[in-house]
Protein backbone atom coordinates (compact mmCIF):
# COMPACT_ATOMS: atom_id res chain seq x y z
CA UNK A 1 0.00 0.00 0.00
CA UNK A 2 1.19 3.51 -0.35
CA UNK A 3 2.92 5.42 2.67
CA UNK A 4 1.00 8.34 1.68
CA UNK A 5 -2.32 6.75 0.95
CA UNK A 6 -1.48 5.62 4.71
CA UNK A 7 -0.71 8.95 5.99
CA UNK A 8 -2.96 11.15 4.54
CA UNK A 9 -6.25 8.36 5.82
CA UNK A 10 -4.65 8.22 9.40
CA UNK A 11 -4.29 12.62 9.49
CA UNK A 12 -7.92 12.68 8.10
CA UNK A 13 -9.77 14.15 10.94
CA UNK A 14 -12.79 11.92 9.58
CA UNK A 15 -11.22 9.00 10.44
CA UNK A 16 -9.72 10.02 13.97
CA UNK A 17 -13.46 10.27 14.18
CA UNK A 18 -13.65 7.13 12.93
CA UNK A 19 -11.40 4.93 14.80
CA UNK A 20 -12.48 6.62 18.11
CA UNK A 21 -16.68 6.10 17.84
CA UNK A 22 -16.46 2.67 16.46
CA UNK A 23 -13.95 1.73 19.17
CA UNK A 24 -15.59 3.08 22.15
CA UNK A 25 -19.08 1.83 20.95
CA UNK A 26 -17.79 -1.49 20.41
CA UNK A 27 -15.93 -1.62 23.95
CA UNK A 28 -19.34 -0.59 25.39
CA UNK A 29 -21.33 -3.23 23.92
CA UNK A 30 -18.93 -5.58 24.54
CA UNK A 31 -18.54 -4.76 28.17
CA UNK A 32 -22.20 -4.81 28.34
CA UNK A 33 -22.56 -8.66 26.91
CA UNK A 34 -19.40 -9.71 29.00
CA UNK A 35 -21.05 -8.67 32.17
CA UNK A 36 -24.45 -10.06 31.59
CA UNK A 37 -22.58 -13.59 30.82
CA UNK A 38 -20.29 -13.34 33.88
CA UNK A 39 -23.37 -12.22 36.22
CA UNK A 40 -25.67 -15.14 35.20
CA UNK A 41 -22.17 -17.34 35.68
CA UNK A 42 -21.22 -16.21 39.24
CA UNK A 43 -25.12 -16.73 39.86
CA UNK A 44 -24.94 -19.80 38.81
CA UNK A 45 -21.36 -20.26 40.58
CA UNK A 46 -22.64 -18.65 43.86
CA UNK A 47 -26.69 -19.05 44.22
CA UNK A 48 -27.87 -21.70 42.52
CA UNK A 49 -31.07 -21.74 44.58
CA UNK A 50 -32.42 -18.45 43.14
CA UNK A 51 -31.85 -19.68 39.47
CA UNK A 52 -33.34 -23.37 40.39
CA UNK A 53 -36.60 -21.52 41.66
CA UNK A 54 -39.30 -23.31 40.20
CA UNK A 55 -41.51 -21.00 38.19
CA UNK A 56 -45.50 -21.99 37.08
CA UNK A 57 -46.60 -25.39 37.41
CA UNK A 58 -43.22 -26.31 38.43
CA UNK A 59 -41.96 -27.65 34.84
CA UNK A 60 -39.09 -25.04 34.40
CA UNK A 61 -36.84 -23.02 36.58
CA UNK A 62 -35.91 -19.32 36.73
CA UNK A 63 -32.90 -19.87 34.67
CA UNK A 64 -34.10 -21.19 31.66
CA UNK A 65 -35.89 -17.43 30.74
CA UNK A 66 -32.87 -15.87 31.94
CA UNK A 67 -30.46 -17.40 29.57
CA UNK A 68 -33.18 -17.40 26.58
CA UNK A 69 -33.43 -13.23 27.51
CA UNK A 70 -29.53 -13.30 27.26
CA UNK A 71 -29.52 -15.27 23.82
CA UNK A 72 -32.02 -12.32 23.00
CA UNK A 73 -30.02 -9.49 24.05
CA UNK A 74 -26.86 -10.62 22.58
CA UNK A 75 -28.65 -10.92 19.27
CA UNK A 76 -29.99 -7.35 19.63
CA UNK A 77 -26.50 -5.97 20.90
CA UNK A 78 -25.53 -7.67 17.74
CA UNK A 79 -28.22 -6.15 15.47
CA UNK A 80 -27.29 -2.38 16.73
CA UNK A 81 -24.08 -3.06 16.57
CA UNK A 82 -24.34 -3.81 12.50
CA UNK A 83 -26.80 -1.41 12.07
CA UNK A 84 -24.72 1.51 13.24
CA UNK A 85 -21.68 0.02 11.51
CA UNK A 86 -23.67 0.08 8.18
CA UNK A 87 -25.00 3.48 8.90
CA UNK A 88 -22.94 6.04 10.41
CA UNK A 89 -19.32 4.21 10.15
CA UNK A 90 -20.24 3.24 7.01
CA UNK A 91 -20.95 6.75 5.87
CA UNK A 92 -17.56 8.43 7.33
CA UNK A 93 -15.76 5.55 5.88
CA UNK A 94 -16.81 6.86 1.89
CA UNK A 95 -15.97 10.35 3.31
CA UNK A 96 -12.94 9.10 4.13
CA UNK A 97 -12.80 7.29 0.42
CA UNK A 98 -13.76 10.34 -1.56
CA UNK A 99 -11.28 12.47 0.61
CA UNK A 100 -8.37 10.46 -0.66
CA UNK A 101 -9.89 9.23 -4.20
CA UNK A 102 -6.72 10.93 -5.88
CA UNK A 103 -4.06 8.50 -4.20
CA UNK A 104 -6.00 5.65 -5.55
Amino acid sequence: MNSELVERIESNPKYQELVSKRNSFGIKLGVFVLVMFYAFILTIAFNKEVLATKIGDGLTTVAFPIALAILVISFITTLIYVKRANGEFEDLTNDIKDDVKDLL
